[in-house]
């Protein structure tokens, strides 16, 4: 039998060093001529450079007064181009509201702000018919959900009435006043906030309702860095308004048009199945009283398309399923009595189910 053995290095004692130092020469210039052949050369197939272009001004906007929050940032941007609504939950004074309402400004969009409170009337926010005694007849006047961007402050302090006058606003981006039925403009977009701490005065969202917010956004507090930032910006704007120094990026055709090249991302076969498989693991996870809906896996899929167009890829990857999974899936599912007083989070259990998964190759 032929015995096969690998080429050996000349040895050193036979050849001296010199000859050892031509032959890996030999080699890293037979490595450096294959390479280009044999590495492959990756392009969009999708044009994301105006989408990339814009994002980085809006951050570059949002720089100027906001500081950290990078996460929430990220995640609001991914909501506007996937057009799904968003639950901005914090403790107070963590910039939930600013910074929603700086993102808006940097926007050529009619943008409304509606304070809810336990008195707040449907009416209040849809608007009513007034009678005209010039026409002599009833006129519509529309309220401030009439606009493109929303931004509720305490969205769990208003009454049963007013959430089911907001949940068809919503789901449906219409109203319906007096039986006639309304359509909101495009882009229509809710940023809500709600403080998880004082519970006082306030209305649990009802599940349909949490259900049609795209992500629930958990805010921190800053660290140590990131809040000296924030005393010295603070400091050094003296008597400037923080809103004076945003500057619009974007109008409202825009967002419709990159929202429509979002949908154009590539997503495959096989990561549609882990999406699938996230989701249907929520129904049949034992820390679970209520698992996530085929709602939940559309808006994973969306928002994984939209954060992979925000990292500059025409395609979506496990990673940016993992990611927005979470932000997805917290306020879609319920922990059972049991792992609740054990301190479980739903987090926890959606970290537990992506681990359990195998990662599609």
């Amino acid at each position: 039998m032929e015995d096969h053995q690998s080429p050996q290095l000349p040895n050193d004692s036979s050849s001296g060093s010199q000859p050892v130092e031509q032959h890996v020469d030999r080699l890293d210039n037979a490595f450096a001529k294959a390479e280009p052949s044999q590495t492959a050369t990756f392009s969009n197939r999708l044009d994301l450079g105006e989408v990339a272009q814009a994002i980085n001004r809006i951050k570059a906007e949002l720089r100027k007064v906001i500081i950290g929050q990078e996460e929430m940032i990220d995640l609001l941007i991914v909501s506007i181009l996937a057009n799904g609504h968003s639950l901005i939950e914090g403790v107070p004074g963590v910039a939930k509201t600013v910074t929603a309402k700086l993102l808006a400004k940097t926007m050529r969009v009619n943008f409304s702000r509606i304070q809810f409170t336990p008195d707040l009337m449907p009416s209040d926010i849809l608007g009513t018919s007034v009678f005209s005694m010039k026409n002599n007849e009833f006129e519509f006047k529309p309220g401030p959900i009439f606009s493109n961007i929303i931004l509720i402050d305490e969205i769990n302090r208003a009454p049963a009435k007013t959430q089911a006058a907001l949940f068809e606003a919503m789901a449906e981006r219409q109203v319906t006043i007096d039986g006639k039925e309304y359509s909101l403009n495009a882009p229509f977009l809710v940023f809500a906030t709600q403080n998880p701490v004082e519970q006082e005065g306030t209305y649990r969202l009802p599940e349909a309702q949490l259900d049609r917010f795209l992500f629930k956004i958990n805010v921190n507090y800053p660290n140590l860095q990131d809040e000296i930032s924030i005393l010295l910006g603070n400091h050094n704007r003296v008597d400037k308004d923080p809103e004076s120094l945003i500057e619009p990026v974007l109008t409202a055709d825009k967002i419709t048009e990159y929202q429509n090249t979002i949908k154009k991302i590539i997503i495959e076969d096989n990561l549609i199945k882990y999406i699938a498989q996230i989701t249907l693991n929520t129904r049949e996870n034992p820390n679970l009283y209520l698992g996530a809906s085929p709602r939940a896996s559309i808006a994973i899929m969306n928002g994984s398309k939209a954060y992979a167009a925000i990292m500059g890829r025409d395609f979506v990857t496990p990673d940016d399923i993992k990611y927005i999974s979470k932000s997805v899936l917290r306020h879609r599912i319920i922990l059972t009595p049991e792992r609740e007083m054990e301190g479980f989070t739903t987090d926890k259990v959606v970290e537990q189910i992506i681990d359990s998964i195998e990662i599609p190759r």
